[in-house]
């Protein structure tokens, strides 16, 4: 059976792990609770899951302190969810990493929970303090209405866009998470959110890829091939190219006492990528033994960091 020994693969082979090279960017999993209940969540967030805990200021500050102290050259702090303006310790944690020096990036829908007049004021004067140092990501799915609304539900699309237009309108600086999900060919959806964003005048360059992001699909159905080391030199790409060899996530488990250090952004459930409660404790090599490792990052060139 494929992704069942952490070490071995199906045929045999030894297979492919990721060392650490260097903590550049720290994500922090403020919680799975969310206002959607989207189609194809990669970590299945919706209004009624809490399998991972809101994080709390108190328990985000010792990761921040340890990177000082140990000498980590992390550069970035990524805040996800769910959907993070619904944690309600939200502004005060992207306060710390700012205050920090960090360049901090959040992922959100942009709806309702990040319009909430609390939120917008307290993100109007991070930006006025902070500026160049706060980015912002918003999910839009699909260029098209239709094809958004497919992902994330009837009415989703133009809360999305009030949204979108108020970060554009005050100047944030703003990148866009788009799917790959219905088989356009990159210069199709670039040439689309090029239109949209043109319609709707939002200042965002849908050919720079970092600014437009589209992300290969995940689906942990779909037969993908192991990662074998010999994979590294036939597939022409580099260990040190994937994600956990540059970043981990912090999240908290439902009932947990304290919260955990996870290898990646998409796999916040499964056991074997728990690395521990500590930095120091998480920078041993990854398995790459789930079939997120190939179809994303190894096959599909997939990265969350900015």
């Amino acid at each position: 059976m494929k992704f069942a020994d952490p070490y071995i693969t199906n045929n045999g082979g030894q297979r492919a792990h990721v060392a650490l090279t260097e903590l550049s960017t720290l994500w922090l999993n403020t919680g799975t609770l969310c206002n959607l209940a989207c189609k194809n969540c990669y970590i299945k967030s919706t209004p009624s899951n809490d399998r991972l805990s809101y994080l709390s200021l108190t328990e985000v500050l010792p990761y921040l302190d340890e990177i000082q102290r140990d000498g980590y050259k992390t550069r970035e702090i990524g805040i996800t969810g769910g959907e993070p303006f619904m944690n309600p310790e939200i502004l005060a944690i992207m306060q710390a990493c700012l205050s920090e020096g960090f360049k901090l990036l959040v992922l959100t829908n942009a709806m309702r929970p990040m319009m909430r007049p609390r939120i917008q004021a307290g993100l109007l004067d991070l930006k006025k303090v902070y500026s160049e140092a706060l980015t912002l990501r918003v999910s839009v799915d699909h260029f098209t209405q239709s094809r958004h609304e497919e992902e994330r539900g009837l009415a989703s699309w133009a809360p999305m866009i009030k949204g979108l237009k108020w970060l554009s309108t005050n100047k944030f600086q703003i990148d866009i998470a788009g799917r790959t999900l219905w088989g356009e060919s990159e210069a199709e959806l670039r040439e689309g959110f090029a239109a949209l964003f043109q319609q709707q005048s939002i200042s965002i360059d849908a050919l720079d890829a970092k600014q437009l992001t589209l992300f290969p699909e995940m689906n942990e159905d779909t037969q993908v091939p192991e990662i074998s080391t010999e994979c590294w030199d036939i597939l022409g790409v580099s260990a040190n190219d994937m994600m956990c060899a540059s970043s981990r996530m912090v999240v908290k488990h439902k009932g947990q006492e304290k919260p955990s250090v996870m290898a990646c952004t998409l796999l916040a459930y499964d056991e074997q990528f728990d690395m521990g409660s500590t930095l120091g404790e998480a920078s041993k090599s990854v398995q790459l033994n789930h079939p997120h490792c190939a179809k994303f990052c190894v096959l599909g060139g997939g990265s969350c960091s900015a």
